[in-house]
């Protein structure tokens, strides 16, 4: 039998809390990649879930909705401390409108790439310039009940950099730490209906900031590919 003060030992030195932004980088070039998983625009692939509700809920969206590909920049920036950087969308939006996303947007047909759209979406919305951001691969394609198939682009934000917001699209862009939102203790579910059935989400609220649905899932699938 495992000694139960070894045991403690060894899973405090796997917590989110002690891993060093170089050795989460390190995993993360490890783990992931460039290529594009067809279900970024196949309707017929979609990855289960984990959620019965949520699994349910998307096959209908996708039968009923065309497919909306789309990408968002996950920049982690590299301070002493790491952070992830995240924006409030604008309050007079029609979608999602107040809520709190990751810079990004739809993939138009000018750009060559999930990771070209992120990019320029992440300059237009908050002027996050190119030669402050590494790209490091691309994490699972999220489906959402809108419709959208977002493909999270993970990447390495070298710190320096300033930001000019877009007040059409975004109206505040802030700093989390990324051991806070990699700390499974703050991975909270909550649950929604759709149609009659309960599908569950997951929510991290970080001091007065709300951070729920697609990007506390999206930041989830990021802590499933690093830290487990």
């Amino acid at each position: 039998m495992i000694d139960s003060n070894l045991h403690r030992a060894v899973a405090k030195l796997n917590t989110p809390l002690n891993m060093d932004s170089q050795e989460f980088f390190r995993r993360a070039r490890e783990r992931l990649s460039f290529s594009v998983p067809p279900g970024l625009t196949d309707p017929r692939i979609l990855a289960p879930t984990g959620d019965l509700g949520t699994d349910a809920m998307l096959k209908i969206i996708a039968q009923e909705k065309p497919v909306r590909p789309a990408a968002v920049l996950v920049p982690v920036v590299e301070r002493e401390m790491p952070t992830v950087l995240l924006t409030t969308r604008a309050a007079h939006l029609n979608e999602h409108a107040g809520q709190i996303s990751f810079p990004g947007g739809k993939i138009e047909q000018s750009d060559g790439s999930p990771l070209d759209a992120a990019l320029r979406e992440a300059d237009e919305e908050i002027g996050l310039k190119r030669r402050f951001v590494d790209p490091v691969g691309y994490l699972d394609v999220y489906a959402t009940g809108f419709g959208f198939r977002i493909m999270p682009v993970l990447a390495r934000v070298e710190p320096g950099f300033e930001l000019t917001i877009s007040q059409d699209e975004v109206d505040d862009v802030f700093e989390v730490p990324l051991a806070f939102l990699m700390d499974p203790v703050n991975h909270k579910l909550g649950t929604k209906e759709f149609r009659g059935m309960q599908r569950s989400f997951y929510e991290m609220p970080f001091e007065q900031r709300y951070i729920w649905g697609a990007t506390a899932g999206m930041l989830r699938a990021l802590y499933e590919r690093i830290y487990l």
